[in-house]
């Protein structure tokens, strides 16, 4: 479907908007300073394996978890100061439960297979995302008046983890209320992106993403309802899973979700290498991971592969880089060099309303006819209520406890009208339709991650509505791969979206393991060469 004439208008009256505020930003806006312009490379080759590959080492006695943990804790205490992922730690109680695990694998009497089959992660170290629970940390998710709030439990898909034998090692910074595309907050500060300080490193698990992608965790826990998991995960190079509807449970975090937001909201796993995902997933998502079938082989070559390169064109949303549609296309050739499908490009015209079914569906009641709770109610907890215009003229006065970007959500509810458009429901209806039918149970759609490469801090406030080619899947419910691709020109990770029907994730995960030995997967910043995702 062809853009009108006026929506092309539309759009390049939008994009000249944007560039003059741009200019205004940058001519007024404060500059980061950082005493060093990369992180410092990787010298333990501990911190180079899987999450797999440690754990059979740990079993078989090849190196102690302490000696795991250690490396990570001294990674993370060397990258952290230069990029503000992790917000608080628990070193000395993670090392202590590294001394039980050796002393436990030196006590085992079964044999290796028995720790496997129960302790499959056992002495691993992970990180988790503060905005869910994990006893004795913090659960703020950066809003000043939960300052002070300690977990007295585990959310249940960090309890699943823990039991498995993995080791947190701290939680990690997100946006405030996990509701914004840069990690950002009055309580913690921002989050850098460890290939350019300048960048963001999305939102809103971009503490988790960063200290990921700068080497200093090898799997951790994020949660994703419109992106949050997906788009750190793009920015800092590294591979997520946003799971089908309802495979892990979403407990234990804060803020919960509210109205039909409860279908749209995902757990998932983060990590640097392809073949911890599937391991994650499996227990993360306990009984219910049994529906996915993920150790069924999957054989690439009977698939049917298709690539979107953009949404249609939406005058709402940035032109995709040309680097990104690049680099799909490169997979593309790849994927029929190397296992003879044909990958068919399609143009799906629903897709220019993504941002608009989003926030529709975001904004609908329940199944109880209860509507969500607002953005401003969600800012007011334990605290004074929330008003935002009055909030915007105190932020500008410097008085404010809320970044720009939450009172601007609150702003922007205001003006949503409690009557979703036939038009969008329509669209939402049909493209839903067209998906599932499209995808069945042996298809894998290529899609991009974001149409921009990671952006400046600060620079999402003038291009909000990015998120949406992220934010679709979530109302779709159809689970998604994020997949490195190798750096831009300018050295900052490439990526695609893997998306596939419901219920059929290991058709992506499969996907991601080929494209990670296809491509390289993550590659260690400050040390990887750019422009290398050929």
């Amino acid at each position: 479907m062809a853009l009108t004439r006026f929506e092309r208008f539309l759009g390049r009256l939008l994009r000249a908007v944007v560039w003059m505020l741009f200019a205004a930003f940058n001519l007024f806006a404060p500059q980061q300073r950082h005493g060093v312009s990369r992180l410092p490379p990787i010298t333990n080759p501990l911190l180079l394996l899987s999450a797999r590959q440690l754990a059979r080492k740990i079993r078989r006695k090849e190196v102690m978890s302490v000696e795991v943990v250690q490396a990570y804790i001294d990674r993370i205490q060397e990258v952290n100061p230069l990029i503000n992922a992790m917000v608080k730690d628990r070193f000395s109680a993670a090392l202590q439960e590294a001394a039980q695990v050796d002393k436990l694998i030196e006590e085992e009497m079964g044999g290796e297979e028995v720790l496997e089959d129960r302790l499959p992660l056992l002495g691993v170290p992970i990180t988790v995302k503060e905005a869910f629970a994990l006893q004795g940390m913090p659960n703020s998710t950066g809003l000043l008046t939960r300052r002070d709030l300690v977990s007295g439990v585990d959310a249940p898909s960090v309890a699943l983890l823990k039991r498995a034998g993995a080791i947190p090692l701290g939680v990690t910074n997100c946006s405030e209320l996990c509701m914004w595309l840069e990690s950002h907050n009055r309580l913690y500060g921002i989050t850098n992106n460890p290939y350019d300080f300048e960048r963001i490193a999305g939102g809103s698990s971009g503490g988790e993403g960063s200290i990921l992608g700068a080497g200093a965790s090898v799997i951790g826990v994020g949660s994703d309802i419109g992106g949050s998991i997906r788009i750190p995960c793009f920015f800092n190079g590294i591979f997520g899973h946003k799971p089908s509807t309802g495979i892990v449970s979403n407990d234990g975090q804060y803020p919960p979700a509210s109205g039909l937001q409860m279908g749209f909201l995902c757990t998932g796993p983060m990590c640097r290498y392809a073949e911890d995902l599937i391991p994650m997933l499996s227990i993360m998502g306990g009984p219910n991971a049994n529906k996915l079938g993920l150790s069924a082989e999957v054989d690439l070559k009977k698939l049917r592969f298709f690539s979107v390169p953009h949404n249609g064109g939406s005058h709402l949303v940035s032109p995709v880089d040309a680097q990104l549609l690049q680099a799909q296309k490169t997979v593309v050739r790849r994927l029929e060099a190397d296992l003879g499908v044909k990958v068919q490009e399609l143009f799906i015209p629903q897709l220019k309303y993504s941002f608009q079914i989003w926030g529709t569906m975001m904004a609908s009641p329940g199944k109880d006819g209860k509507p969500p709770t607002t953005f401003a109610e969600l800012m007011s907890e334990g605290g004074k209520k929330v008003w935002p215009v009055w909030e915007l003229f105190k932020w500008f006065l410097g008085f404010s406890s809320h970044t720009l970007a939450a009172i601007g959500l609150a702003l922007v509810e205001l003006f949503q009208s409690s009557h979703p458009s036939p038009f969008i429901l329509q669209q939402k209806e049909s493209l839903q339709q067209e998906l599932e039918e499209l995808l069945g149970t042996d298809g894998v759609l290529l899609y991009p991650s974001h149409p921009q490469i990671a952006p400046k801090h600060h620079h999402p406030v003038f291009t909000p509505f990015n998120f949406s080619y992220t934010g679709i899947f979530n109302i779709l419910g159809l689970p998604v791969t994020q997949c490195p691709l190798g750096l831009s020109e300018e050295g900052l990770p490439l990526g695609v979206q893997i998306v596939t029907g419901k219920l059929q994730d290991r058709l992506s995960l499969a996907t991601a393991l080929y494209l990670e030995k296809a491509f390289g997967g993550w590659r260690e910043p400050g040390f990887s060469r750019a422009g290398s995702f050929l």
